[in-house]
C-alpha cells in the first residue's frame, strides 16, 4: 500500500467518523421510540422525520426562536469580523506604550472559563436595564480574545509595515490605512472568524437563558431544551429539534467552506515553511 493509499484511507475514516454523530442523529430522529426500544436498535434512517419536524412545530414555537437566533448570531458575527479586525490591525501595525501589556492581557482573559463571567455580566446587563432585550444576549460577544488574536496573526502576515508606512506617506489617515489597505487583505480571515463566531453563538446555551426570559424571547437552544425537561424524554423528537437547528450553520459552512478550506491550506502552507 503506497503512501497515497493510506493517506487517503485514513481521510476516509476521519470523515466517516466525523459525520457518524451526524448520520446517527438522522436515524434516532426518523424512528419512534418502540423502535429504539427494540433489543436490536435500527442501523438505516426511518420514515417519521417529517411527522416529528410536524409535531415538534406544534409543541414549540420554533420559527420565532430560530429568528431571534439568527439575529443574535449574526450580529455577533459581523461585529467580531469588523471590530477584531480593527484590534488586530492596532496590535499588529500600531506603536503605543503599553501595546504587549495590553495584549496580554486579551491572551489572558481567553483563559478565564465563561461561566466564571455570566455572575458579573449579568449584573452590568441588569443594572443597565438590558434584561430580556436583544442587546443583554449580544453585546457580550461583540469581541472575542480568539479573534483578537487570529486577526493580530493575520495581519502580521498579510499587511506589512513598509505597506503601511507607503499608505501614511501618500497621505492617508490612519482610519483610511486599516479601511483601504489592511480590511481588504485581511477578508479571508475575517470571514473564517465570522463563520467561527455565527456557530458558537448559535449554539451558545448558557448566556441566553440567564440574558432572556426564556418564556418571552428565547433562542432555538433554549426552546430545545424544553423538549428534554420533565419524567420522560422523547430523544426522536428531541434530535429531530437539533437537526432542524442545525440547518442555519450548514448552510453558512457550505457558502464559506472554499473560503475557509483556503485559509486553513494557507496557514499549513506558511507554518510548514
Amino acid at each position: 500500500m503506497t503512501v497515497r493509499v493510506r493517506h487517503l484511507a485514513a481521510l476516509a475514516a476521519l470523515v466517516v467518523f466525523s459525520l457518524f454523530p451526524l448520520y446517527s442523529t438522522v436515524v434516532v430522529a426518523s424512528h419512534d421510540n418502540a423502535d429504539l426500544a427494540r433489543a436490536t436498535p435500527p442501523l438505516l434512517p426511518g420514515g417519521r422525520l417529517l411527522d416529528h419536524v410536524s409535531e415538534l412545530l406544534d409543541r414549540v414555537d420554533l420559527g420565532q426562536a430560530m429568528v431571534n437566533s439568527a439575529v443574535i448570531a449574526g450580529t455577533v458575527a459581523v461585529a467580531n469580523a469588523l471590530f477584531c479586525t480593527v484590534a488586530g490591525f492596532a496590535f499588529a501595525r500600531l506603536r503605543f506604550r503599553g501595546r504587549e501589556a495590553l495584549f496580554a492581557v486579551v491572551l489572558g482573559s481567553a483563559m478565564v472559563p465563561t461561566q466564571l463571567g455570566i455572575v458579573p455580566v449579568f449584573m452590568v446587563v441588569d443594572a443597565l436595564g438590558w434584561y430580556d432585550t436583544f442587546a443583554a444576549a449580544i453585546v457580550p460577544g461583540l469581541v472575542s480574545a480568539f479573534g483578537v488574536f487570529w486577526m493580530r496573526q493575520a495581519c502580521l502576515e498579510a499587511v506589512s509595515d513598509e505597506l503601511v508606512d507607503a499608505a501614511k506617506v501618500d497621505g492617508c489617515s490612519l482610519a483610511r490605512v486599516y479601511w483601504h489597505v489592511a480590511l481588504p487583505a485581511l477578508r479571508g480571515p475575517a470571514a473564517v472568524l465570522a463563520m467561527l463566531s455565527f456557530a458558537t453563538s448559535w449554539n451558545e446555551f448558557s448566556w441566553p437563558l440567564v440574558a432572556l426570559d426564556p418564556n418571552d424571547t428565547p433562542t432555538a437552544q433554549v426552546v430545545l431544551s424544553r423538549l428534554a425537561g420533565g419524567y420522560y424524554t422523547d430523544y426522536p423528537l428531541v434530535l429531530t429539534g437539533v437537526l432542524v437547528s442545525i440547518v442555519p450553520v450548514l448552510l453558512l459552512f457550505v457558502l464559506f467552506a472554499r473560503k475557509v478550506v483556503a485559509v486553513l491550506a494557507r496557514g499549513a502552507a506558511e507554518t510548514g515553511r
